[in-house]
């Protein structure tokens, strides 16, 4: 199963992704944690990315894309991956084909903007490991800590009330045609997200053909 979340920002990719993840025994692969271990372990790559970083510059499409690659590339993927927050963009779905990263599936979590800016206010974050939590929804065991590395959990700026309103924009004019990409190509899964995170995932598994 090689598969694909879309979904606006705070609409639970990532919690998704990691239940996911263990249920089909296939690694999840985030574009932040892809490009912060691929400059840990300075492959070229990796070297390229950080370039355009400490210049202050977006990483390039070419250059997320070759990261991808290299990525699934790995034993761990050979029966399959999650791809989370990637592609972005039309350009990078299409780069993605170039560069002979094959999909089978794409799941888009639909939910309205509204609750996304509820749900976004109450996100928590892992600046170790990059654990995503809710404050109400899905709550660490330990108030304000990490289950998985017992880490301080932190707000990230581009969830703060602020700036959600300019990243659903982006979302909309950018990363929603993704889903008339492939849609087009017979790989589109709809799955209602506003509702509980079970709930979500049970329809995730009836939209890719898996038993609940």
């Amino acid at each position: 199963m090689k598969l694909i979340l879309l979904g606006a920002p705070g609409a639970g990719k990532g919690t998704q992704a990691e239940t996911l993840s263990r249920e089909l025994g296939i690694p999840t692969i985030s574009t932040g944690n892809m490009l912060r271990e691929a400059i840990q372990n300075q492959t070229p790559i990796g070297l390229e990315a950080k370039r355009f970083m400490d210049n202050g510059q977006l990483v390039p499409d070419d250059v997320i894309i070759g990261i991808v690659e290299e990525r699934v590339a790995r034993d761990d993927c050979r029966n399959g991956y999650i791809l989370d927050g990637v592609p972005r963009t039309i350009a990078q779905a299409e780069a993605l084909e170039r560069f002979g990263v094959a999909i089978d599936n794409v799941v888009s979590i639909e939910i309205e903007d509204a609750v996304i800016e509820a749900r976004m206010s109450g996100r928590r974050v892992c600046p170790r490991c990059g654990a995503t939590y809710h404050i109400m929804a899905n709550p660490p065991k330990t108030d304000g800590v990490c289950d998985s590395c017992g880490s301080e959990l932190i707000i990230r700026k581009d969830d703060r009330p602020e700036t959600v309103h300019d990243r659903l924009a982006v979302f909309h004019m950018l990363t929603e045609p993704l889903k008339d990409f492939y849609a087009k190509q017979g790989k589109l899964r709809i799955v209602q997200g506003d509702q509980p995170i079970h709930a979500v995932y049970r329809e995730i598994l009836t939209a890719l053909g898996k038993s609940v």
